[in-house]
């Protein structure tokens, strides 16, 4: 090649021209750009090779203004009408001639200039171009137009992001919300960190990211793993700094479709006709319905009454959803799907549409409701000696709260004689379950709600009142069961098998109280759901069934499916083996819900803790988790919480201790205590 040939490479893309100054070894060529720089170049680097003339470095701007007037990329596309047809090949030099009519140095390399850098028109065929095909130019201008679309929408999503970031308002678009929604199912990931005790490094090699998430990432400059997803939704407003992931992780509707409140409202509009025509008119009794006073879906209703031979009979009534909906239609398809009502701190997520739920389905004080009443005597020692279950009409006259039952109680309210005497077979009922081997495991229970951020922990109180309805309920689920045990109905059953306990001399050496119950519980097998009859030997009972939650667990509103069915002399709408089908599928779903209730407890047990981090705490020492490495489960005696702890000394079960929170991060599930030693307890409470 001769000094002073001009020619073009390339450093990192971009175009650069150079004059050939001397051989570099046997191939490559020393090249000097017009800054003054050389480069070594083989033969395969250099791209173009400007013919005709010998430059000067100093002279290579002079030849960039002279080809300046030539780069119109619109003229490419005349070039290619005139060529497409024939489908020729042409050179630089030649499309400089059919452009300009002329094919000197300048010319010659603008078209170089224009010919490699078309996207659209031609394609590289060694030293030459060929025109694309009508069809080719077509999609790829196509393809163009799509990128374009893209590009812009990109940007004008950044520019939303900006403005988001900013504490803007933001309407997002179609695509921002897809975008943003692949985003939350990658940033759902971060509650594995909890489920399968994975931490960030290892969650984010575990998850590499989807390409449209790593996309979005990368084009906001941010970290592609679930922790940046989730933050940068955080940042944007789309989530808040306390979203719950666990519920976001689940497979549990948050939404009811579209469809299933339009057919709640229909329902509500135009009642179906009540296939019960025989119900049984209980109104003329005095009903109490006892709840918290938060709750909306109110279920279950309680009487008392006098017969003519003198003896006393109880009622439970229970609301009767099913007069509402049918097996399978889309309001049964939707609540089996979710399982049962969800009760998480921040609010509940109902099993109906609460159109429904809390309205026509629920016994409302005041107002003609349907139920399913379960009628019981029982003997003098707690026994059922008779029942009955109809499906009746029922007008609930008081609505209680737990702490006004309390009160009435304590008080001894003359006007109230019903509550009385309910209360006063209730403590006959669990005498009797206990005397039939019933284990009573009494554990303290917190409450956690969440309202506007702020969080309240109390300890629910197993008070009278909620004894109680707890035996009122579990007194109608054995009717319920002994009515399909008698008349052979495949019911969801529950049972628990007989737990093998501690000997009595072991426990009695524990300490008594919550150390003693929670070495109980941890020998209580789990309970059992069965199509056939089978003994929960928890509640002391030969047989028994779930029937007094209908609106807020689907077992429930199975259990009401068949037992109204009967009553009415109809076939049951589950054979044994679709019950059990279904069953199943229910079963799957409630330990999910049950899991995700749990975790989430959890999460603002430790938020809780977190903004608390000068609080003292008394704390009773339950049980080892691995006693060779001193990590306990302590009980935070206040709040009910059940949480682990590692002692830097040696405990004795039983034991209360003061300690303070030293670490508690409820995203990565991290709770951690210290010790207080009297003294310093004593400074820190002066």
């Amino acid at each position: 090649m001769e000094k002073g040939t001009l020619v073009e490479f390339r450093v990192q893309g971009d175009r650069r021209l150079g004059v050939v100054d001397r051989p570099d070894g046997k191939t490559r060529w020393f090249v000097v750009d017009e800054r003054g720089q050389s480069h070594s170049l083989a033969p395969r680097q250099i791209t173009y090779t400007v013919n005709g003339n010998t430059y000067k470095p100093s002279e290579i701007d002079r030849f960039l203004e002279e080809v300046k007037p030539y780069l119109d990329p619109s003229s490419l596309e005349v070039a290619w009408e005139l060529l497409v047809e024939d489908g020729e090949t042409v050179t630089p030099s030649q499309m400089a001639n059919l452009l300009f009519s002329e094919s000197n140095s300048a010319p010659s390399y603008a078209a170089h200039c224009l010919l490699s850098d078309d996207k659209l028109y031609f394609k590289q065929k060694g030293d030459a171009y060929e025109p694309r095909t009508a069809a080719q130019v077509a999609e790829r201008k196509h393809q163009i137009e799509v990128e374009a679309l893209k590009a812009r929408g990109q940007q004008e999503f950044l520019t939303r992001v900006e403005q988001a970031l900013q504490g803007e308002a933001v309407e997002w678009q179609r695509h921002d919300r897809q975008r943003l929604e692949g985003l939350e199912k990658y940033g759902t990931l971060l509650a594995d960190i909890v489920k399968v005790g994975l931490n960030y490094d290892s969650l984010a090699r575990a998850y590499p990211p989807p390409a449209p998430v790593l996309e979005t990432m990368n084009m906001l400059g941010r970290p592609a793993t679930p922790q940046g997803a989730f933050q940068l939704l955080v940042d944007l407003g789309w989530w808040s700094a306390t979203e719950n992931l666990f519920l976001r992780r689940s497979s549990i509707p948050v939404q009811f479709p579209s469809k299933v409140l339009e057919v709640a409202q229909q329902r509500l509009d135009f009642p179906p006709t009540d296939l019960d025509t025989n119900r049984l008119d209980l109104t003329h009794l005095k009903v109490y319905t006892v709840d918290d006073e938060s709750t909306t879906e109110i279920d279950d209703g309680l009487s008392w009454e006098t017969l003519p031979d003198s003896r006393e009979r109880l009622w439970v009534h229970i609301a009767d959803p099913t007069r509402y909906l049918a097996p399978e239609d889309d309001l049964d398809l939707e609540a089996r799907k979710r399982g049962s009502t969800v009760y998480l701190p921040t609010g509940m997520i109902p099993m109906f549409p609460e159109v429904l739920a809390t309205g026509p389905m629920s016994l409302v004080q005041g107002r003609v409701c349907c139920a399913l009443s379960f009628g019981v005597v029982l003997d003098g020692t707690g026994a059922v000696q008779d029942f009955t279950i109809h499906p009746s009409l029922i007008k609930p006259t008081y609505r209680l709260t737990y702490e006004d039952v309390d009160e009435m109680l304590e008080l001894g309210v003359q006007a109230e004689p019903e509550i009385a005497a309910i209360a006063t077979w209730a403590t006959k009922r669990k005498s009797w379950r206990y005397n039939q081997g019933a284990i009573s495991i009494n554990m303290p229970e917190a409450m956690i709600k969440v309202k506007n951020d702020d969080i309240s922990i109390d300890i629910l109180d197993d008070s009278r009142s909620r004894q109680l309805v707890a035996e009122m309920m579990i007194l109608a689920g054995e009717v319920a069961a002994r009515y399909g045990q008698v008349h052979n109905i495949p019911l969801p059953f529950r049972g628990q098998p007989q737990p093998e306990l501690p000997p009595e001399d072991e426990l009695l050496r524990l300490p008594a109280g919550f150390v003693r119950a929670c070495a109980m519980r941890r020998c209580m097998p789990k309970s059992e759901m069965s199509i056939t009859p089978v003994r929960h030997a928890g509640l002391g009972l030969d047989t028994y069934t779930q029937a007094t939650s209908p609106i807020r667990r689907y077992s429930d509103l199975l259990t009401h499916f068949q037992l109204k069915a009967h009553l009415r002399g109809e076939v049951p709408p589950f054979t044994a083996e679709e019950l059990k089908e279904v069953m199943m599928t229910v079963t799957s779903t409630t330990q999910e819900l049950t899991m995700v209730e749990r975790q989430t407890n959890r999460y603002w047990a430790l938020e809780y803790l977190r903004r608390h981090p000068e609080e003292i705490w008394q704390v009773t020492v339950l049980m080892w988790l691995r006693e060779d490495s001193n990590l306990a489960l302590i009980l935070l005696e206040d709040l009910g919480l059940q949480l682990p702890m590692v002692f830097k000394r040696s405990v004795r079960l039983g034991e209360q201790v003061l300690v303070k929170v030293s670490i508690s991060d409820p995203q990565k599930d991290v709770i951690q205590f210290q010790e207080i030693i009297y003294q310093e307890a004593q400074t820190a409470a002066n």
